[in-house]
């Protein structure tokens, strides 16, 4: 990375240089593409010591961060931790950007409406089990699926004898699915 430096009212030792350089150069860290940075540094009235970072990225993207403190070292390094903020930004959006453009696309589906013919894949199944469905009312199925700690539980309805599937939602509560036939 190409560094810039511009001093006003203040001579530009090698320490200033040195120092500008390295800090600077940190910036670099969290931001692959800077293509050349430029740092103005100035003393008005021997209290107001300012440093100015800006950077340019190949992205077409300019960095600017500032900082006035009374110590000229101290100007720096706060202006060097502010572009160090801004870049860390640049570089998360880029991230949020990739992969949200690679995520695949949700489709969700009607589950009142036609069922949807998927495509057949070698569907693999890590675990059969087979259970025997006992005849119950819901308030059992709701206590035996907790006492097993399952988050769902198939039974066989005392009433109607249909296979019944009772469900613990995300609030707390509890969702009961009765199958019925499509007329």
């Amino acid at each position: 990375m190409d560094i810039k430096i511009t001093a006003k009212n203040i001579k530009l030792t090698p320490a200033i240089k040195e120092f500008i350089n390295t800090r600077v150069g940190k910036v670099e860290n969290f931001l692959d593409n800077i293509v050349s940075a430029q740092v103005f540094i100035s003393v008005e009235k021997k209290i107001h010591q300012k440093a100015e970072i800006i950077l340019h990225t190949g992205a077409k993207t300019t960095i600017n961060a500032s900082a006035v403190e009374n110590n000229l070292y101290k100007a720096i390094d706060a202006a060097a931790v502010k572009a160090e903020a801004q870049a860390k930004k640049i570089k998360n959006k880029a991230k949020s950007r990739k992969t949200s453009a690679k995520a695949p696309k949700i489709v969700e589906a009607d589950p009142f409406g036609d069922p949807m013919l998927l495509p057949q894949n070698d569907v693999k199944f890590s675990v059969i089990k087979q259970v025997e469905v006992l005849p119950m009312n819901p308030e059992d199925a709701a206590y035996e699926m907790e006492r097993l700690g399952y988050s769902f539980w198939i039974f066989l309805d005392e009433d109607s004898k249909q296979i019944n599937l009772i469900f613990k939602r995300l609030d707390g509560t509890f969702g009961l699915i009765k199958p019925i036939k499509k007329k």
